[in-house]
Order: C-alpha cells, then sequence, then structure tokens
C-alpha cells in the first residue's frame, strides 16, 4: 500500500512522532491509522523504558491551588535538559500531576517509597499507580511514560506536597 503524505501529517500531529516513525509505522498497519498509533505508543512506551537510567537534573515546580483556596500542592518534576522542561506537553504533565496530589492526596510516588507500616493499598497510596484524575482508563505511571515518548528524555517524580487548611 502507498502511504501518502497526508498520511503520515496526521499520524504525526496525533503522536508527535517523527516523519520516518510514522511512515514506517503506517507501512506496518497497512495505512491503518488506528493501528498505527497503536504501534508508535508500544515502541515509545519501549524506549521509555531503556531511558529510565538516565539522569534527570533539569525540571520545574508545578503548584496547583484547588479552587476556593483550600487544597493546594506541588510537584518537582525532573527531566534530562532545560529545553524540555520548558515545552508545553513537560508542563502539561507537571501541573496534571500537582492536580493529581491535590485531588487524591497520595502518601508516596511508587511502590518502593511506600513505608513498610502502611496499611493502605498501593494503587491508591502511591501516585504513580493511581489511575489518572482526567482518564481513568490509564495509570499516572503510563502518563509519565507517554510524555517520556513525546519528548524524548526520561522525566522523574521527585517530590511531592499536599497542603489542605486545618490538617
Amino acid at each position: 500500500m502507498v502511504i501518502t503524505a497526508d498520511q503520515v501529517k496526521e499520524l504525526r500531529e496525533l503522536t508527535n512522532a517523527g516523519v520516518m516513525e510514522c511512515k514506517a509505522a503506517l507501512d506496518e498497519a497497512d495505512g491503518d491509522m488506528t493501528k498505527a498509533t497503536e504501534i508508535l505508543k508500544e515502541r515509545g512506551l519501549a524506549q521509555a523504558e531503556k531511558r529510565s537510567g538516565r539522569e534527570t537534573s533539569q525540571g520545574l515546580v508545578e503548584c496547583y491551588v484547588h479552587a476556593g483556596g483550600r487544597i493546594g500542592a506541588m510537584v518537582e518534576v525532573n527531566c534530562e535538559t532545560d529545553f524540555v522542561a520548558r515545552t508545553a506537553e513537560f508542563k502539561e504533565l507537571a501541573h496534571d500531576l500537582a492536580m493529581q496530589v491535590a485531588a487524591t492526596g497520595p502518601l508516596a510516588i511508587s511502590k518502593d517509597d511506600l513505608p513498610a507500616e502502611a496499611e493502605e493499598d498501593p494503587a491508591e497510596a502511591c501516585l504513580l499507580l493511581q489511575p489518572f484524575i482526567k482518564d481513568a482508563g490509564q495509570t499516572v505511571e503510563e502518563l509519565v511514560k507517554e510524555t517520556i515518548a513525546k519528548t524524548g528524555e526520561n522525566i522523574r517524580v521527585t517530590r511531592f506536597a499536599r497542603f489542605e487548611l486545618g490538617q
């Protein structure tokens, strides 16, 4: 099947993947846009795993204050370069993570950080294992890995704090 430039452009707009990656995925999927999107997603998640050992010394601290000012959260999200820290995708991720912390009040970032004496369900108590508040069909960890695939850099949630009046 012949892949057109319009198909490549459409897939690129959907996934933010490179031109050649989009063309290869469309070739593999015989022009099926949905299948090509899944192929790119799988490849992106595989690349995210490869990047997990890379150092993350840049990033930003994002704050979120819920309407009424009674609940707030701060989250530190790190990446490899300041260039990626200034991108819209990275800023959106940091904002979504701060909103997630404010809404759910996790105890730890991951299962490894959870205190041994904690009796809470790790799926509720660990930020990365929680269902994402904007899309319950994916976890926060999957959201971070998607952003890693889009930006091409390792991203790590380093720490967070949640504040609520009276607590």
